[in-house]
């Protein structure tokens, strides 16, 4: 480690800015908040008074007056990447809450200007980076619980009309899709953080209930390249909210229930018959609950190293190839493969691709 104290700043200063600020502030010595953007003057004032820094009208008034070494990106979805954009183009990296653009095609031209600026971008899935997750990676790669069978990731979730008031949430143009693209993506980018490379998508999506133009539901089969299956459901309709995965390997069932963020507490591991207790292997190590505060280490870390931060833009384009397949597949009622969804395929530009079948629900 250099030591260095790296200094931030957060552009959005909604309710996810707090969670950014209070994991820079839990890392005293290696993180500093240097200032806060907002299109709203009150609640950016507010946001940097509650915080100690100033505000600042833009993004690149706050680049032009104090040139952070992070931009914690906050705001909603359709303006991610112009906002990475500018941070990259100043050459500052950009740190991208979820998610991170509206489309393959967006990700792909936020690669190439973070290669041409030879300044790295990393997307914000905290999920991967509680000690669970850490663990069962490792065992996993160590053999220790043998080969990946099948599995399943469940994100079920309850948000009401009045939740879907904000003008911005449940639109294509503006949020990019539904619990898909904006809540489950948390539990499946874990899944696919464990499972590594999926192979074939076969999906539905619905709208159930909510007044969206996006899905309210949707549900995957998934194949992976180790031959494992998984089923993959997001739902925004579902009364008794739970987070829930599970993996079932060789030698061991491991399992994960939470809501928004997880401790060591809540995975439970079950050994096949005939096999060694896993636990031993298990319990080992500092419990890190998953959060900003976990992957913001990281990517410290990361930066210490000179290495490329975590999630980079690589991982990221695995996940958001995986959103862009259950739309695809769902809305064109045939499996999609990895790779397929390239420049000129329809929903390579947007994830309503060939458009939802359903009907839009009309102005406001």
């Amino acid at each position: 480690m250099t030591g260095r104290t790296y200094t931030c700043a957060i552009v959005g200063t909604g309710a996810i800015a707090g969670a950014h600020a209070a994991a820079i502030a839990a890392l005293p010595g290696r993180a500093r908040l240097v200032g806060a953007v907002d299109v709203e003057p009150g609640r950016a004032a507010a946001f940097a008074a509650k915080w100690g820094v100033p505000a600042y009208p833009t993004l690149a008034d706050l680049l032009g007056a104090v040139r952070p070494d992070l931009v914690h990106v906050c705001t909603p979805p359709g303006s991610h990447l112009p906002l990475a954009l500018e941070c990259l183009a100043a050459g500052v990296s950009p740190v991208v809450e979820k998610p991170p653009v509206l489309s393959l095609a967006d990700l792909d031209r936020l690669r190439a200007a973070e290669a041409a600026a030879g300044v790295p971008v990393a997307t914000v899935f905290q999920h991967r980076f509680g000690s669970g997750a850490v663990r069962l990676r490792r065992l996993l790669a160590d053999g220790v619980l043998g080969r990946p069978l099948v599995a399943s990731a469940s994100t079920l979730w309850f948000r009401d009309d009045d939740y879907f008031a904000v003008p911005w949430r449940g639109s294509w143009e503006l949020e990019g899709g539904g619990p898909t693209m904006g809540h489950g993506i948390h539990q499946f980018d874990l899944l696919l953080s464990v499972l590594g490379r999926w192979t074939t998508v076969t999906a539905l999506a619905a709208r159930q209930a909510r007044p969206t133009d996006t899905e309210d539901v949707s549900a995957a089969l998934v194949r992976f390249g180790s031959g494992a299956v998984a089923t993959v459901v997001n739902s925004l309709v579902s009364p008794r909210q739970t987070s829930r995965l599970r993996f079932d390997f060789e030698h061991a069932t491991v399992e994960l229930e939470h809501l928004y963020g997880y401790t060591d507490a809540d995975w439970t591991v079950t050994a096949a018959p005939g096999r060694p207790d896993p636990t031993t292997a298990w319990a080992t190590g500092e419990d890190v609950p998953s959060g900003h505060p976990a992957q913001l280490t990281a990517i410290l870390d990361a930066l210490d190293d000179h290495r490329p931060p975590p999630v980079d833009t690589a991982a990221t384009r695995e996940t958001m190839e995986f959103v862009a397949a259950v739309y695809a597949s769902a809305f064109t009622g045939r499996p999609v493969t990895a790779g397929e969804i390239t420049e000129g395929h329809p929903f390579y530009g947007s994830m309503a691709g060939t458009g939802a079948p359903w009907p839009a629900r009309g102005p406001r």
